[in-house]
């Protein structure tokens, strides 16, 4: 077999990217620092020190305002591209799709509304037996 200097780039590249992925798995062992316990197991986010317990229950109504933002917000971002296309005249054919698209938005809205998505439900008291 003839091993030629494409076969060779191949075989380049191919270790170099094994060595991109794990070079940073490989120097942590060795930079990362080995203390353990103290400060370092405590809960830490954002740079401040947690007050109180550090596993607390959100409602889930929060996750479904933010999936419904996220999906909202990616179809506004599909708006960006057409304002820059309309920078020069395309006809009544662009505008018409453009309608459509904003038209499906609104009715996404409408729907969501009227299932009651966008309603903020009253906090559920949770009654805790005492102990005995």
């Amino acid at each position: 077999m003839v091993f030629t200097w494409f076969q060779a780039a191949i075989l380049l590249f191919f270790l170099g990217g094994v060595l991109f992925a794990a070079g940073p798995l490989l120097a942590e062992l060795f930079i990362a620092p080995k203390a353990h316990g103290g400060a370092l197991a405590e809960t830490y986010e954002c740079g401040v020190p947690t007050h109180g317990p550090s596993w607390v229950r959100f409602g889930i109504n929060y996750y479904f305002y933010a999936l419904i933002f996220l999906a909202f917000e990616v179809d506004i971002l599909y708006l960006f591209p057409v304002a820059a296309l309309f920078a020069k005249p395309q006809g009544g054919v662009a505008a018409i799709k453009l309608l459509v698209f904003i038209a499906v938005l609104g009715a996404a809205i409408i729907y969501f509304m009227r299932k009651g998505v966008f309603t903020w439900p009253r906090r559920i008291q949770v009654r805790v037996a005492p102990r005995p």
